[in-house]
C-alpha cells in the first residue's frame, strides 16, 4: 500500500511591514552609532548636537566636533548607506530580468566601463572629475552592451549577457593599458583604492549624487516588483499578463545602468552587495520582488555602513579598501546560509 504523500505549505514569512520598520529602525542605529566610531571616540549625544546646530535646533558646537561629525563621517556613512541600498537593488532587478541568478549590476560592463573612464582622469591628476568620467564611462558601456547585442538580430537576456561580458573584457583591458602606460608614483594606490571599492573620499556631494539616484532611479525599480514578478515566469508568461516584455526590460536595465553608474562614480567597485545579498535576503523574505525589493535596500545600506566602518577603523590609521571587507565578510555568512540549504535562486 501506497504511502500517502504530505503537501509542504509554503513557509511562513514575517509581515512585510513588520520587515520594512524593523530594517528602518537598525539603519538609523547603525548610522548614529557608526558616526561615532573612529580615532576621536564621541558619544551619541555629541553627535546629536552637532546634527541640531545644522538643523538649526540647538545653539554653538565645538569646532572640532563638527569638523569630525558633518565634514568627516556623516557623509560617508550616509554615502555608504546610499550605495549600498542602490547596489542590492540594482542586483535584485538584474538577476530577475536575465534570470540568472549570478547576474550583479556590473554583469553589462558596468564596472569596467567606469573603471576606464575613472583611471583615465585619475592618472592625468583631475580627480574632481572622477565621479562625472566614471558615470560616463559605466553609461558609455551600456551603449556599447546593447548596441553590440543588437548585431546579432533580437536581443535576448543570453545575448545581452555575453555582449556585457565581451565589452567588460575590453573595457577591462583598456585600464590595465592605461595604468601601464601612464600611472606613476601615488596614482597607483589612488588608482588601486577606487577599482577595489573606497568611499574615503565622499563629501556632500557625494551624498546628493548617490542620494539623488536611489531615491529617484531606485524608487521606481522597488515600485515594480510586480513586473518583475512576471519575469520570473519567463516571458511567455510576462507577455500574457499584459506586460510588453522588450520595452519593460530595457526601460529597467536602462535604470539599473543609471541606478548603478551614479553608486560607482562616487564608491568605486564594490563586490558582493548586488551579486550576493539578494539572495540572502530571499531567505526571510521569500522569491516575491514586492518584499524583496525594498528589504534588499535597507539591508544592503545597513551592510555596506559597517562595512565601510571596519574598512576605517580595524587597522587604523591604514584604511582598507571597502570592497575587501564587504567579501571577507559577506561571503562567509553567505556560506553558512548556502550549506544549510536556506539559499535558492529565486528568480
Amino acid at each position: 500500500m501506497a504511502r500517502a504523500t504530505r503537501t509542504d505549505s509554503p513557509p511562513r514569512r514575517p509581515p512585510l511591514v513588520a520587515l520594512v520598520v524593523g530594517g528602518l529602525l537598525l539603519l538609523v542605529v547603525s548610522l548614529l552609532v557608526t558616526v561615532t566610531i573612529g580615532p576621536a571616540s564621541l558619544g551619541v549625544g555629541e553627535v546629536a548636537r552637532v546634527v541640531g546646530h545644522h538643523l538649526g535646533l540647538v545653539g554653538d558646537v565645538p569646532a572640532l566636533h563638527d569638523a569630525i561629525v558633518w565634514d568627516l563621517r556623516a557623509p560617508r556613512v550616509l554615502t555608504a548607506a546610499a550605495v549600498g541600498a542602490g547596489l542590492a537593488i540594482a542586483g535584485a532587478v538584474m538577476q530577475s530580468l536575465t534570470r540568472n541568478p549570478l547576474a550583479d549590476p556590473y554583469l553589462l560592463g558596468l564596472s569596467s566601463g567606469a573603471s576606464l573612464g575613472a583611471v583615465a582622469v585619475l592618472v592625468v591628476g583631475v580627480s574632481l572629475l572622477l565621479p562625472v568620467a566614471a558615470f560616463a564611462g559605466a553609461i558609455a558601456a551600456l551603449v556599447a552592451t546593447l548596441t553590440l547585442a543588437r548585431t546579432a538580430g533580437s536581443v535576448t537576456p543570453t545575448r545581452a549577457v555575453l555582449a556585457g561580458l565581451a565589452v567588460s573584457q575590453l573595457a577591462a583591458a583598456g585600464t590595465s593599458f592605461v595604468i601601464f602606460w601612464t600611472a606613476t608614483g601615488d596614482s597607483y594606490r589612488e588608482i588601486l583604492s577606487w577599482l577595489l571599492g573606497s568611499l574615503a573620499g565622499a563629501t556632500w556631494p557625494s551624498v546628493a549624487i548617490a542620494g539623488s539616484a536611489l531615491l529617484v532611479v531606485g524608487s521606481v525599480l522597488v515600485v515594480t516588483g510586480g513586473r518583475l514578478d512576471a519575469f520570473a515566469f519567463g516571458d511567455t508568461a510576462a507577455a500574457a499578463l499584459g506586460i510588453d516584455v522588450d520595452r519593460t526590460r530595457w526601460t529597467l536595465m536602462t535604470l539599473v545602468a543609471l541606478l548603478t553608474g551614479a553608486m560607482v562614480a562616487v564608491s568605486g567597485a564594490i563586490g558582493f552587495v548586488g551579486l550576493i545579498l539578494p539572495h540572502a535576503v530571499s531567505v526571510v523574505t521569500g522569491p516575491t520582488h514586492r518584499r524583496l525589493l525594498p528589504v534588499a535596500a535597507l539591508t544592503g545600506a545597513t551592510f555596506l555602513v559597517w562595512a565601510d566602518t571596519l574598512a576605517r577603523t580595524v587597522f587604523a590609521p591604514r584604511e582598507l579598501p571597502v570592497g575587501i571587507v564587504t567579501a571577507m565578510v559577506g561571503v562567509p555568512v553567505f556560506a553558512v546560509l548556502l550549506r544549510r540549504g536556506r539559499v535558492t535562486a529565486w528568480s
